[in-house]
C-alpha cells in the first residue's frame, strides 16, 4: 500500500506494519517535519558498518539484492539499508520510535510529529 503525506509517497506493508523510504524520503521527511535528519541521510547510513543480529536479511525490493543491517540513532535502532542505495526498510514501529526520538529534542515540532504519525501510520503517539 502507497500512503502519501505530504509530498511523500511511502510504501506501507499493512501486514507487518514496515515502511519503504526509496533513496531520498527518509531525509524528506525530516525536512517536512522539520526535524535535524543529521546523520541519518541515506548516503551516511549507507557507511555504518554491519551491525551483528541474527534477524533475516531483507532483500531490496528494487534490486532484490540482500540489504544490509545497521544500527541507527541512540539507542540502536535496527533498519535494513540497500547496499546499492536504493532505500531503507524499517520493520513495524521502528519508524515512530526514531520520529519519538526527534520529538525529544529540544526544539523539535511534537505536533508535527504526532500528526505525522496519526495520519500515516493511525498509531497517534501511542507508538
Amino acid at each position: 500500500m502507497v500512503v502519501r503525506y505530504e509530498d511523500i509517497e511511502l510504501d506501507y506493508c499493512t501486514e507487518c506494519r514496515g515502511v519503504w523510504f526509496d533513496s531520498g524520503e527518509l531525509e524528506l521527511l525530516f525536512d517536512t517535519m522539520q526535524l535535524d535528519g543529521g546523520a541519518l541521510e541515506s548516503a551516511g547510513i549507507l557507511n555504518l558498518p554491519e551491525a551483528a543480529t541474527d534477524e533475516k536479511k531483507r532483500r531490496c525490493p528494487i534490486c532484490g539484492r540482500r540489504m544490509k543491517k545497521v544500527n541507527i540513532g541512540q539507542p540502536p535502532l535496527l533498519i535494513d539499508a540497500c547496499i546499492e542505495g536504493h532505500g531503507l526498510w524499517f520493520d513495524g514501529g521502528e519508524v515512530a520510535q526514531l520520529a519519538a526520538r526527534c520529538v525529544q529534542k529540544p526544539g523539535a515540532p511534537q505536533g508535527r510529529v504526532i500528526s505525522f504519525l496519526g495520519e500515516v501510520f493511525k498509531t497517534g503517539s501511542q507508538e
